[in-house]
């Protein structure tokens, strides 16, 4: 197509409502290329094409309202069209929208890391103060950000520390982590239908066992174990820590492995492994952190106190991409010296820090402090709770997990047993497609339904999202007769 052929092209708002949305249509189908996305079988469909939104809902091109079940991939906070943060974002406009954090700095980036390291202070009653910041734009970022720090922390530790340790090079994780889609972040990784492809790219990681007390393991029941999976990995540092830099770990929850819920202590027992031969721990809460399980960090729950402390997600309130990594006071002297001894932190991400991302995240942490989110959302975590014990009844519901306000929901073919569904069944797919039907937008992970709605959400707008998830399962697991 030429160019001059390309600008007489009538844009989508010259057009009438419907004419407009097959534009769209065709043109998302002949252009852009979804994440996550099998785009033969996207293109059979018409596309939720959004439009606009104001607090929990959606609204596509054709006005239909949708409740934003997993807060827009797990980030919304506040609600969308939140007052506050539009307002910051449009008041940051009128000083700088972007200006490099390499060599310099601006004032919302300055603030932000204050205040993040202010929020971080319960956790040092465990170890070192969180009291260095450094900013990305995405949680996969701020997972590669951490591997590196803590790679590089190793070779250089000063001498006051103990000197370096060259041979720590590598990194000990979970089986069915997820940290992120980047090469170092995919490494730590261990979902096989995302990473399987890229193996020959990795760098080789350590494994252990995955804290999954529904499809255990060690082939163990929850009733009779000792939090075996725990033993498992200190066995693995045991045997392996005179190479080990860090544990990585998502804290409490393995998100996109299923909504996996580790069993109570697991998190503070890594933890003292982690000190006991030597090895970083890195929490990834990218997704469990920003009050999404009931406390600011995830890790606040066993009082423990990461090494380098990852965020994104909800960190902007969902407004603008931006991620962090904390890391403490020993790992950052590493990294102090003159620029001959090469100390430096040779990493940098051109938006990282972006005024306009800090002002959108000051107001959204404005917003905890102001309306005692945290304090807010306590009954709506047990409303979710009180109506997850009624998917338990479901027949192809094989178990239940939450976590604060997130929860997944794992279906079966038989209940008893286990047995899954087969994967070309999608049957995650479409109860989340029945869902839309209904009024709700909410993403599968395989068979396993996840919520994890906006920390707005009020307690009818719950309801509403349990009841047609609830009706959702029923009408493609166990549709009535014809």
């Amino acid at each position: 197509m030429s160019s001059s052929s390309a600008s007489t092209r009538p844009h989508p708002s010259e057009a009438t409502p419907t004419e407009r949305a097959a534009r769209l249509w065709q043109w998302d189908v002949a252009h852009l290329w979804h994440g996550f996305t099998q785009m033969r079988q996207y293109a059979d469909q018409e596309p939720l094409i959004i439009e606009r939104a104001e607090g929990c809902w959606l609204i596509d091109v054709h006005h239909r309202r949708l409740l934003d079940g997993v807060a827009s991939m797990w980030c919304n906070v506040h609600g969308h069209r939140r007052a506050e943060i539009d307002e910051a974002i449009r008041a940051q406009l009128d000083h700088v929208a972007h200006s490099t954090l390499l060599g310099a700095a601006n004032v919302p980036a300055i603030e932000l890391a204050r205040r993040l390291v202010q929020l971080a202070e319960p956790l040092s009653v465990d170890g070192p103060r969180l009291s260095h910041v450094y900013f990305s734009s995405d949680g996969s970022s701020a997972v590669e950000v951490a591997l590196k720090m803590a790679f590089q922390y190793w070779q250089q530790r000063p001498e006051r520390q103990g000197g370096p340790r060259p041979g720590k090079t590598k990194f000990l994780a979970l089986a069915d982590a997820y940290h992120g889609d980047t090469l170092g972040s995919v490494s730590v990784g261990g979902v096989a239908a995302f990473h399987e492809m890229f193996h020959p790219l990795l760098f080789p990681s350590l494994r252990a066992p995955q804290p999954h007390c529904y499809r255990c393991p060690l082939g163990l029941q929850r009733s009779a174990c000792r939090i075996d999976c725990l033993a498992a990995l200190e066995a693995v540092l045991a045997e392996h820590h005179a190479e080990i830099a860090a544990v990585i770990l998502e804290p409490l929850v393995q998100g996109a492995a299923g909504m996996i819920v580790a069993p109570e202590g697991y998190l503070r027992g890594v933890r003292q492994a982690t000190r006991r031969y030597d090895v970083l721990l890195i929490a990834d809460e990218v997704a469990v952190g920003m009050g999404r399980t009931g406390r600011m960090f995830a890790s606040e729950h066993e009082q423990v106190a990461p090494d380098l402390l990852c965020l994104g997600k909800g960190l902007t309130g969902g407004y603008l991409p931006l991620a962090a990594t904390l890391a403490h006071d020993l790992i950052y002297e590493a990294f102090l010296g003159s620029a001959a001894e090469g100390r430096t932190f040779f990493h940098g991400h051109t938006y990282g820090g972006n005024p306009l991302a800090a002002a959108a995240a000051l107001a959204t942490l404005d917003i905890f402090e102001r309306e005692k989110t945290l304090e807010k959302i306590q009954p709506l975590i047990e409303q979710l709770g009180q109506g997850l014990r009624l998917f338990a009844e479901q027949p192809h519901v094989g178990h239940v997990r939450q976590c604060g306000l997130l929860a997944g929901i794992e279906l079966v073919r038989d209940r008893r047993t286990g047995q899954r569904f087969d994967a070309a069944e999608a049957v995650g797919t479409r109860v989340c497609r029945r869902a839309r039907e209904l009024g709700v937008l909410i993403r599968p992970l395989g068979d396993v339904i996840v919520l994890m709605p906006p920390l707005a959400i009020s307690a009818e707008e719950l309801d509403l999202l349990c009841r047609v998830v609830q009706r959702s399962i029923a009408d493609v697991t166990d549709p009535p007769a014809s």
